[in-house]
């Protein structure tokens, strides 16, 4: 286990970007609960790599999200729904990643909307992809990088309360975490071993002072394999 700084953490996840060697898009995924802080270091890893001179295209599954209706088809509260029902995830590989891996055409959209614009991704690119449940069966395997991003489950209803408080009570917030959000995250963890499957783990309970963990998966350019 590394500690250090925040800028400890992202040179070292650049580091391990730039050691992709895929002959496609390098694709990133930034994996982790809500209020896990993912997003955040997605936009910084982003960041780094610009600054670097690498294309970086920035995406999130929240932009592959299901109707309303759909997704709370098992209940508002419903964990099962929160894991199953909530993401596009055929949409996801057939317009983002599945074009920027092995074979495709780098052509791709960023969000299941109509109106999303369709680009094309210079060969070099990294990809920045932040979401719940990206390592799952359905998704594992378009990834060149694997981060996970954990934090306790206390801090993360804190850190909820703090977030949603302004639109929500305490006790809807809560009780939206704990009946469904921290729920589904542990039937995640129980059927796709999210934290086996990844190539590193970065504990987020102090953002500043982040502690991380590089897992011994091989080298991370042939950890795509579609």
């Amino acid at each position: 286990m590394a500690y250090g700084t925040r800028d400890d953490l992202l040179r070292d996840l650049a580091d391990a970007v730039g050691r992709v060697t895929a002959g496609h898009p390098t694709r990133v995924a930034v994996d982790g609960p809500p209020a896990a802080g993912k997003t955040t270091l997605a936009d910084e890893l982003a960041g780094v790599l610009r600054a670097r001179g690498r294309h970086v295209i920035r995406a999130t599954v929240d932009d592959f999200l299901v109707p309303l209706k759909r997704r709370y088809r098992r209940g508002e509260f419903s964990a099962e729904g929160c894991y199953l029902d909530a993401h596009d995830h055929p949409a996801l590989n057939r317009m983002l990643l599945d074009p920027l891996g092995p074979g495709g055409d780098r052509r791709f959209r960023h969000a299941v909307h109509d109106d999303a614009p369709t680009w094309t991704a210079p060969v070099d690119a990294v990809l920045v992809f932040d979401g719940v449940f990206l390592l799952r069966p359905e998704l594992v395997d378009r990834w060149e990088l694997r981060v996970l991003v954990s934090v306790t489950h206390e801090r993360l209803v804190a850190r909820a309360v703090v977030r949603e408080g302004r639109v929500s009570s305490r006790a809807e917030v809560e009780r939206r975490w704990r009946e469904r959000y921290l729920p589904a995250q542990q039937l995640y963890a129980a059927t796709a071993r999210p934290v086996d499957r990844a190539d590193i783990v970065v504990r987020n309970d102090e953002p500043r002072r982040p502690a991380w963990e590089t897992r011994a998966r091989g080298h991370p350019g042939q950890r795509g394999t579609r």
